[in-house]
């Protein structure tokens, strides 16, 4: 476990929660969750199966009817067919993105990483004994990768492409020209392609969510599907997410991962994702006008802080700025020097927390959240911008 480290993202968390309990006022933009509730008909569906007794032991891979019902959604929503067997419940996405890399990689191959990435994937990488290889992207590019970069990228130990569209942390969002061309780099490539779509539901400004498996029927083969009821239903805390693959093996290995590690997710969980998924999707559409109402409230207050550079996400519901301007300055004779020391900075003297972009691969950047009522936004930004102006 040498070198691998624990989620920062959870540790600032923590931080900011110990800071509350001291009667400090923080307002923290460093959530990685909906602050919404989760809607009244999912958690109806909970106390249900609660009452009917269904709290016993599941299959490994997840109850049937939920293995449809996710079947079902993506045929719906991605206009891809898969068998229900052909999709695995896990305990959140992220332990089905675990399960996969312990599956698939062998010591030293290569998994590649457009950064910024999520905090988890160079760790969850190096657990399975792969080498993690980054490919920068930058705020011109509105961090999305070029199939010139990709293709670069490719060497002979390429065993994984990771693709997450929207992301976190920047909101970059891929439209349909563009994944073509990175699947037309792909496609004669032995080189699986782990699709991280945890925000697939939450796009912005009328755009539709696109999955690279439709380009083509070799694309597809070669595309796994991470996907999750955590952030499109607000349901962070009941760790139900899914995998879905076309290569029996790959998803039978995956299964007997689980059922050898954690075994089956939580029953109650289960039934209120299958409600999730099958019931209206009316919550998920007003949450994310919601979100995207807040962002444009944020952005605007962002835009009037001099030297912030950013661009408009299209999903998920974060922000990426670059703050280096900043970098360099003095508080009281404290040299800022990089996004730990500002984050530090702004946490202590503003009582404002966000996090840091070298945790997703960036110094020059903070990460952001607006998952907060448009007042705290507003507040929050508005002492980070005093805070900024006591920099010399």
């Amino acid at each position: 476990m040498t070198g691998v480290p624990a989620s920062e993202t959870l540790s600032i968390a923590a931080k900011v929660q110990e800071l509350k309990k001291q009667g400090k006022d923080v307002i923290s933009f460093t959530v990685g969750e909906p602050d919404f509730d989760t809607p009244s008909h999912i958690k109806a569906a909970a106390v249900e199966a609660i009452e009917q007794g269904f709290t016993k032991y599941t299959p490994g891979a997840g109850i049937p009817e939920l293995r449809k019902a996710v079947s079902e959604r993506i045929e719906q929503d991605y206009g891809l067919h898969y068998d229900w067997h052909q999709a695995v419940v896990t305990n959140g996405s992220k332990q089905g993105i675990y399960n996969f890399f312990q599956v698939v990689l062998n010591p030293g191959d290569e998994v590649i990483i457009p950064s910024p990435y999520w905090v988890s994937y160079p760790a969850m990488v190096r657990l399975a004994q792969g080498k993690p290889i980054f490919l920068k992207t930058t705020l011109k590019e509105q961090f999305k990768i070029t199939p010139q970069k990709l293709k670069k990228a490719i060497s002979k130990r390429t065993k994984i492409f990771i693709l997450n569209s929207p992301s976190n942390p920047t909101g970059a969002f891929y439209d349909p020209a563009e994944l073509e061309a990175l699947a037309e780099v792909l496609e004669d490539q032995n080189i699986w392609i782990l699709s991280d779509d945890a925000y697939a539901g939450i796009v912005f400004d009328g755009k539709t969510f696109w999955s690279i498996a439709k380009y083509s029927k070799k694309i597809f083969q070669k595309t796994f599907i991470l996907g999750t009821v955590s952030k499109s239903y607000a349901m962070t805390g009941w760790r139900v997410g899914f995998v879905l693959g076309p290569q029996p093996k790959i998803m039978e290995a995956i299964e007997v991962i689980q059922s050898q590690s954690t075994s089956g997710v939580n029953s109650i969980a289960q039934r209120a994702a299958l409600k999730a998924l099958t019931a209206s999707q009316d919550t998920v559409k007003a949450m994310v006008k919601e979100f995207e109402l807040r962002r444009n409230v944020a952005l605007k207050v962002i835009s009037e802080i001099p030297g912030v550079r950013f661009f408009t996400p299209q999903g998920a519901f974060y922000i990426f700025a670059d703050f280096s301007s900043y970098y360099g300055k003095k508080y009281r004779g404290q040299n800022i020097k990089g996004s730990i020391a500002l984050c530090e900075y702004l946490l202590n003297t503003g009582h404002v927390a966000l996090m840091p972009g070298v945790y997703f691969g960036d110094d020059h950047y903070l990460r952001l959240s607006f998952s907060l009522d448009i007042q705290k936004i507003e507040t929050g930004l508005e002492r980070l911008a005093q805070s900024l102006k006591q920099l010399e």
